[in-house]
């Protein structure tokens, strides 16, 4: 297992919205999500793909992004700070777009993430910030692939009590590894 990440803030909301309020801690309920978020759930909870796949387990009971990504946005003049972007969990010091698929994230009073895949960002991030939704994306200037910089999505496998100042522990799947895709 590795360390040397934490969180930095929590967030949640209990209707659909955009953004998601910090709040002073959450509550991570095994197979299901975030206590009180409106994305949890045994099945599929995103507005867009309930309508078509309703039935499906809910791969993205936990959205976590990256802090850093924040500060990168800035240098190119988007302000944007945790839980803005709709996420649940922001970290800093943790290369979540860097672990492969099935990753356990290890937080707060001994919860467990296991991480299902990358964010697919979504349109609404340019009515948050016009231009934002380009800056999700990253083209490897070698192979020409690009990826999601959204940050990833998770399932809870133990739930626990998550705060700000938590630290994060990474334990990597065994090998061979698969890199993160959308989900």
């Amino acid at each position: 297992m590795t360390t040397g990440g934490r969180v930095v803030a929590v967030s949640r909301h209990e209707e659909y919205s955009f953004s998601k309020p910090n709040r002073a801690s959450i509550t991570l309920l095994p197979g299901l999500g975030v206590e009180g978020d409106v994305h949890a759930g045994r099945t599929i909870r995103h507005q867009f793909r309930m309508t078509y796949e309703p039935d499906l387990p809910n791969l993205r009971q936990v959205h976590l992004m990256h802090e850093e990504l924040f500060d990168e946005l800035a240098l190119k003049g988007y302000r944007v700070s945790a839980g803005q972007l709709g996420e649940n969990v922001t970290t800093r010091g943790v290369d979540l777009l860097g672990l492969p698929t099935g990753s356990l994230l290890h937080l707060g009073d001994g919860a467990v993430l296991e991480v299902t895949g990358l964010r697919n960002p979504c349109a609404k991030i340019n009515d948050f910030r016009d231009g934002l939704l380009g800056e999700m994306f990253a083209i490897d200037p070698v192979s020409g692939d690009f990826t999601f910089r959204s940050g990833v999505m998770a399932v809870v496998r133990r739930g626990g009590t998550v705060r700000p100042g938590d630290r994060v522990e990474v334990e990597l799947p065994a090998p061979p590894h698969h890199p993160l895709e959308r989900v």
